[in-house]
């Protein structure tokens, strides 16, 4: 880390500083604990059918201000972008900046512990619906993000896949002992956990037993940052530092949709299977309407080759009501083919929710609200749809993977979150 050598202060005026550092800090510190707490019980998730969709609570990020010496350089930087989409960020000229520097000053030390044939260091695979975890493995090596120096790191990736344990068939019980073994082995071999206990480390998984399979290790689960896809409270989510991993189902089986609003004639479209009591009542009050396209089975691939994903092309609202976890692919789907996300849930720390604003390209509804849902819809006037709709084309890149991984992909926005934590982080 590099420090300035500032002029030795007066001890009175040292002192004054300090105390009002201090205060400043503990400020910081109760503001952003309950802002992040509010999250749990806020209305801000109700749609009302009179206005526009309301903006998801943001669990507000403290970025580390640019230094005076860096700021030409990265504006000039920021500027040559094009990027020509601020309406879908709660702070654009923030973010062009701070990503700039996230991408010239990041770095990361991978952990070289444990045999990459088994559970270690590289992806099971890049396909299906936990291919997030798989691409982020991947593009972190085929990135510049990581150092081989562990003095110059600002994180620490912990890099044990609970994918392709699960690959292998291990068992739950099995699988939270091998993380707690590996995660203990680091903290005896290496003196980096210790500093922090854990603030300045973080794991990744996409599949909801890689969440449980941390709970052998508290220190885990409380300091270390958990990039999941899983992000919910009752799986112990801690907004404020953790991440919300975007579950993408890759490869896309048809093109990206977008700039097509004249095809889209279907209200609101959903199919799959009832495994969650949303899902239920969803099926049950809808499955029969004739103007939302609700079925209560996944589609029958006999019926006709990808006829699933061409309900998206056209579609304008396709309902994404939690499954057997409160996130779903479906919500990458619905952005890829272009058509709006409705997000029926009564938590879901929403990916990049403290970048995007979620409430210029998607509808965001509480459970309760599935009995109005038609009627909610049809209150969105055609010039809010539009706008909802080129929206969501602008933000689509953001959940795309890519290998090698490109500017403003997923694995940039995850990185960019992990950026932003580091900040809090003091030795």
């Amino acid at each position: 880390m590099l420090a300035a050598k500032l002029p030795q202060a007066p001890p009175s005026a040292a002192l004054t500083l300090r105390s009002s550092l201090l205060t400043l800090a503990i400020i910081t510190l109760v503001s952003f604990t309950f802002l992040s707490l509010k999250s749990l019980h806020s209305p801000s998730l109700q749609y009302s059918p009179s206005t526009s969709p309301t903006p998801l609570t943001v669990h507000p990020s403290l970025p580390k201000a640019v230094d005076d010496g860096d700021v030409d350089n990265v504006e000039k930087v920021a500027a040559s972008e094009n990027y020509g989409y601020d309406d879908v960020y709660h702070f654009p000229e923030v973010f062009r900046l701070n990503y700039e520097r996230m991408r010239s000053r990041f770095k990361v030390y991978v952990y070289s512990d444990g045999d990459p044939n088994t559970y270690y260091q590289t992806p099971r695979k890049l396909t299906g619906k936990y291919a997030s975890e798989g691409y982020f493995f991947q593009n972190l090596r085929e990135s510049n993000f990581v150092t081989d120096d562990p003095d110059r790191a600002d994180l620490f990736f912990i890099p044990i896949s609970c994918h392709k344990m699960r690959g292998k068939g291990i068992s739950y019980e099995n699988m939270t002992k091998i993380v707690q073994d590996y995660v203990e082995s680091l903290i005896s071999k290496y003196p980096y956990w210790n500093r922090t206990l854990g603030t300045d480390h973080f794991f990744v998984t996409c599949h909801d037993v890689g969440v449980r399979a941390t709970e052998g290790l508290p220190n885990l689960v409380k300091n270390a940052i958990r990039v999941v896809c899983s992000p919910s409270y009752d799986v112990g989510f801690i907004p404020h530092k953790d991440v919300a991993l975007p579950q993408v189902l890759q490869p896309f089986a048809l093109p990206a949709g977008g700039n097509d609003i004249e095809n889209r004639t279907t209200l609101g479209f959903w199919a799959g299977h009832r495994n969650s009591k949303i899902r239920v009542i969803l099926a049950q009050v809808w499955e029969n309407d004739t103007e939302l396209d609700i079925s209560n089975n996944r589609i029958n691939r006999a019926i006709g080759p990808l006829v699933y994903q061409k309900r998206f092309y056209r579609t304008k609202f396709c309902i994404c009501p939690g499954g057997s976890q409160v996130n779903s692919a479906r919500i990458a789907d619905s952005i890829h083919y272009g058509c709006i996300p409705v997000i029926l849930s009564n938590y879901y720390d929403l990916p990049f929710n403290d970048i995007l604003d979620w409430r210029k390209f998607a509808v965001v509804l509480k459970e309760k609200d599935v009995y109005q849902l038609k009627q909610i819809l049809k209150n969105i006037t055609q010039d809010e749809f539009v706008t909802l709709h080129n929206n969501l084309v602008k933000v689509q890149k953001h959940f795309q993977w890519n290998t090698p991984p490109v500017s403003h992909d997923a694995f940039h926005m995850i990185m960019y979150e992990l950026w932003l934590r580091h900040h809090m982080v003091k030795y």
